[in-house]
């Protein structure tokens, strides 16, 4: 620690280098290769915030860090909203600063066995109640929630379904705590390997026990994935495209065709032409067809972006109108206030309408599913609502083709392998430009995905799982653990700091009056 203090005496190189050891972790999501460095990223990071001289200076490395993991978790806006992307990621970090000063005081010095289990359990509930807070869609949605870089490994996803993307993200600071101690406190060695072991018996016993969904029926579920228009009359030839890549899936006997987000941009009541030929091309098929509208609307002021199904006999059933808009891109939050964004980015020139309740869907087939709209599938809470309301299939409409030359789609389209673990339930992406993916009951992936540069349809036999995971049962306990956990802490440390204050003195020692050499007791003054 004295090393560390010592080569970093300078508060700008403190300042970058936890800017720098923040953005460390997210490392492990471009690349699924890298999961594995997720339990080990955030070490360095810890290890600074303990070697703190101050609580002042650990409040600042902790929110550099948060700093530097936000604006490489969302580097890829920078094109569009230029320097407002690093006052997103100023405004944002400062929700570590509280935790940093949380790892000074519990891992700072030397800590004894007792603050090391209690660090165990506090530090990563307090990471967890900072992904909580971010997770508000005011503040851009849990976007980047440390747990979902595990998305492609099996006993993480199996973990999801028993305590949600929460769970994992536990996880992975947990272990990180345990190999700082491991690194940085020799003392500390074997309490740190027995938090690890702990840790690994908790994960074995959950993954052990946890059960599976049971595969009853199969059904096919159709992706439409136009591909990347621009230019004048866009909206027109993509719908054309749209149009000519579904009659291709005549014959394949889909159950379900899949559109991706604004791939309708015209109102269905002002362009009944348009309903008709979604129509026709229903009939064509054999299916119903899951459009998604990005238009004004005829019946009330605004525009929405409303998933809307088309059967044999025309558009049945309720619409979803979306419901959590992206900050920024589709709506500006305190807009009298932020509106300046417009000037220096592609922020959204004029505010989207929300919607106000989530929405089940049948097709004429009988199969339930419930949509999403492209952001919406980051938040748990959606997908569970919905599989709680019977839905056999997840379905999220999304666009991504404002960041085709980023890891922006790659990273959306693997939220939907998460939400799909916690729920039990398949879930289909398909988006206009790419990735569009579908995956199982179990967060695993059913054929090949639709790149960036695909313009294609495809069709997946997607499994259709029973039962009720225990995280769909029991919601976001994880959450509720954690904020319980803090709430423990910060009790016992009041106690700890009032104990004093409210201590009685001792009895002052009574001590008996000096005699005279007669025998007398001795009188004041002589």
């Amino acid at each position: 620690m004295r090393t560390i203090s010592h080569r970093l005496a300078s508060p700008w190189r403190r300042s970058v280098a936890a800017a720098l050891a923040g953005a460390l972790p997210v490392l492990a999501f471009p690349q699924p290769s890298l999961w594995w460095l997720a339990y080990g990223a955030l070490v360095p990071w810890i290890a600074l915030l303990r070697s703190a001289p101050t609580a002042g200076r650990a409040l600042k490395d902790g929110w550099w860090g948060g700093f530097g993991f936000m604006l490489a978790m969302h580097h890829w806006l920078l094109p569009n909203l230029h320097v407002f992307t690093f006052v997103i990621a100023a405004l944002l970090g400062a929700l570590w600063a509280p935790w940093g000063w949380l790892v000074r005081r519990l891992l700072g010095g030397e800590p004894s066995a007792g603050r090391l289990a209690v660090a165990v359990l506090v530090v990563p509930s307090g990471w967890l109640l900072i992904e909580l807070v971010r997770s508000w869609q005011g503040l851009g949605g849990p976007w980047g929630v440390l747990g979902a870089s595990q998305w492609e490994v099996a006993p993480a996803l199996r973990l999801a379904s028993v305590g949600g993307v929460w769970l994992i993200s536990y996880l992975v600071v947990t272990v990180n705590v345990c190999l700082a101690v491991l690194v940085t406190i020799r003392r500390s060695r074997v309490p740190a390997v027995a938090g690890l072991t702990a840790t690994a018996v908790a994960t074995s016993a959950a993954w052990v026990w946890s059960p599976r969904p049971e595969v009853r029926e199969r059904v096919r579920i159709a992706v439409v994935q136009p591909g990347v228009f621009s230019g004048p009359n866009a909206p027109q030839r993509r719908f054309d495209r749209e149009e000519r890549l579904t009659r291709e899936l005549a014959g394949r006997d889909p159950d379900l065709i899949v559109w991706g987000e604004s791939s309708v941009g015209f109102d269905l009541e002002d362009r009944p032409d348009i309903a008709r030929r979604l129509t026709a091309l229903s009939r064509a098929t054999g299916a119903d067809l899951l459009v998604n509208v990005d238009a004004r609307r005829s019946d009330r002021p605004g525009i929405y972006k409303s998933s809307v199904l088309v059967g044999p006999d025309g558009p049945t059933g309720p619409r979803y109108d979306k419901m959590r808009l992206v900050p920024f891109g589709e709506y500006i939050p305190f807009r009298p206030l932020l509106g300046w964004a417009t000037s220096v980015g592609k922020a959204a020139a004029e505010n989207r309408r929300q919607g106000t309740r989530q929405v089940m869907m049948r097709t004429t087939q009988g199969l339930r599913f419930g949509p999403m709209i492209c952001f919406e599938s980051a938040f748990p809470d959606m997908s569970r609502n919905l599989a709680e309301d019977g839905a056999q299939v997840l379905v999220a409409q999304s666009a991504t083709s404002t960041f085709q030359q980023s890891w922006a789609p790659e990273q959306h389209a693997s939220l939907a392998a998460l939400r799909a673990a916690e729920t039990g339930r398949p879930m289909v992406h398909s988006t206009l430009t790419g990735v569009s993916a579908v995956y199982g009951p179990s967060g695993e992936r059913i054929g090949p995905r639709l790149g960036t540069s695909a313009s294609a349809s495809a069709v997946y036999e997607a499994p259709v799982a029973d039962g009720v995971t225990p995280y769909v049962r029991f919601g976001d306990w994880p959450l509720r653990m954690a904020l319980l956990i803090v709430a423990a802490w910060c009790v016992a440390e009041g106690l700890r700091i009032m104990r004093p204050r409210f201590r009685r003195p001792a009895p002052e020692r009574r001590v008996p009056p000096a005699h005279t050499a007669h025998g007398s007791p001795a009188r004041p003054g002589r």
